[in-house]
């Protein structure tokens, strides 16, 4: 068997799907993994694509979007270091549910679905492991789901911008001091299930409290811990 890739496992492990997996799993999915570099404002996929691979990002920030039949986009998810999408091409092979884009220059760690079911047929072990990480990711996407459908768009908002504000600091600094969010009204509309317009308002009232300032494309927090006000 070759080498492993040292950095590819050290990814492997900051997945949360791969967290039951030993060290010697996590290096038979190194000897699978393709890195791959984006532009900024380049596609990774297509929502009606075919399942060719499941992605992990290394460096960088990628949106993973759907669009209405009516053209409006709406935004799933916006992923950091870590973080992993597109798992369900390990599985069932399917069409692509949602698109996948590059908002920054980043580099990811493409797992081809070819391979990995390979790897999930000779080691069934291996397979069990995962079904239980997707089991938990279903839940947590479960808990999301309900929270939302009873919050306020306001409450919604609110809990976006502490989310991103959190991964912003990223554990370094105080938590509580003033980060600046590089999204604009449409994304963050997008990311709460709302309109543009919704947002600018609650933005505004933000404003008028001292808790934010907005500027073109970016919003800055200038007191994350009373963003717990406005979400309940």
């Amino acid at each position: 068997m070759p080498e492993a890739d040292q950095s590819a496992v050290e990814l492997l492990k900051s997945v949360t799907l791969f967290a039951d997996l030993e060290e010697g799993e996590l290096e038979r999915f190194s000897h699978v993994a393709v890195p791959r570099t984006f532009p900024a404002g380049t596609r990774v996929f297509h929502e009606g694509d075919d399942s060719d691979a499941c992605y992990i990002v290394k460096e960088g920030s990628f949106r993973v979007t759907r669009e209405h039949s009516d053209g409006r986009a709406i935004t799933l998810a916006t992923l950091g270091p870590g973080e992993i999408f597109g798992e369900l091409a390990m599985l069932d092979g399917d069409k692509r549910s949602a698109s996948a884009e590059a908002l920054s220059e980043g580099e990811l760690l493409a797992l081809p679905a070819n391979d990995v079911r390979g790897l999930l047929a000779r080691h069934p072990e291996i397979s069990l492991k995962l079904v239980a990480g997707l089991v938990r990711r279903l839940r947590a996407a479960n808990v999301r789901l309900s929270r939302q459908s009873f919050q306020t768009v306001p409450s919604r908002v609110a809990g976006i911008l502490a989310q991103l504000s959190r991964e912003a600091h990223d554990g370094d600094g105080d938590p509580a001091e003033e980060v600046t969010i590089n999204m604009n009204q449409t994304d963050l509309a997008q990311l709460a299930g709302t309109s543009r317009e919704s947002v600018s308002r609650f933005l505004a009232e933000l404003e008028r409290a001292g808790v934010v300032r907005s500027g073109r494309g970016r919003v800055t927090v200038l007191e994350p811990d009373k963003l717990r006000n406005y979400i309940y």
